[in-house]
């Protein structure tokens, strides 16, 4: 018994070159054709046409699809990038920046280098990002008295985003000076938080800064800037 041959769907070259024969052997033949059999189907060519015209449509939609899924890869590995480099995006673990951030937040920083005394940042420790408040600049005398209370440069330190101050974790010799290139830093939540006050930790170097952070995105109740 005979095997049945499959053949391939045929190529748009191969649909051109049979449309050009067809058309080459002229309308008449179809014309008297279809008048003797009044058969009212399509001319062979148009139907040639058809098929090509789909298989066209068909080439220019993968085209289509593929130049979209490249454009989107691109995309997002720019948005990556740009997150990682210039917009590094955060989630806060624990309670030592309270009431200011909660556990859970998911924050914006941003690098330009910049640091002020207010600024919240994080900084790298011990393999581990910290966030926290910078209080002293490079060069500025800091003490704490048995309260809590915060001076620079021997004057009172306004803190309104506190709830409670208190002492802390402090095994530093007070006044302390503030190296330079270095930021003194603490906790809102004084009484947990463990920061430059710890000889541990102590102050943060430039090069430890991972960014600044500047926006509070989730919860989206509580977004806003920081």
């Amino acid at each position: 018994m005979k095997q049945k041959q499959i053949t391939s769907m045929p190529t748009v070259e191969q649909l051109e070159a049979e449309l050009r024969r067809e058309t080459n052997r002229g309308w008449h033949k179809r014309k008297s054709a279809k008048k003797e059999k009044g058969i009212p189907s399509e001319p062979l060519v148009e139907q040639l046409e058809k098929e090509l015209q789909r298989d066209k449509y068909k080439k220019r939609y993968r085209r289509m699809v593929r130049s979209t899924i490249s454009t989107l890869i691109v995309v997002a590995a720019i948005a990556v990038l740009i997150s990682n480099l210039m917009f590094p995006i955060m989630r806060i673990y624990g309670s030592s920046m309270m009431p200011t951030l909660v556990n859970g937040n998911i924050v914006v920083s941003v690098r330009d280098g910049t640091y002020e005394r207010g600024d919240v940042i994080a900084f790298y420790y011990n393999n581990k990002i910290l966030v926290k408040r910078v209080i002293g600049l490079p060069g500025e005398w800091i003490d704490i008295d048995e309260d809590g209370n915060v001076s620079i440069n021997e004057e009172p330190l306004d803190e309104p985003y506190l709830e409670e101050t208190a002492l802390g974790e402090c095994d530093i010799d007070l006044p302390y000076q503030v190296p330079d290139g270095r930021y003194f830093v603490m906790g809102d939540y004084r009484s947990i938080s463990s920061d430059s006050r710890s000889s541990q930790v102590g102050c943060v170097s430039e090069e430890q800064i991972v960014g600044k952070l500047i926006l509070r995105i989730w919860p989206l109740s509580e977004f806003g800037l920081i």
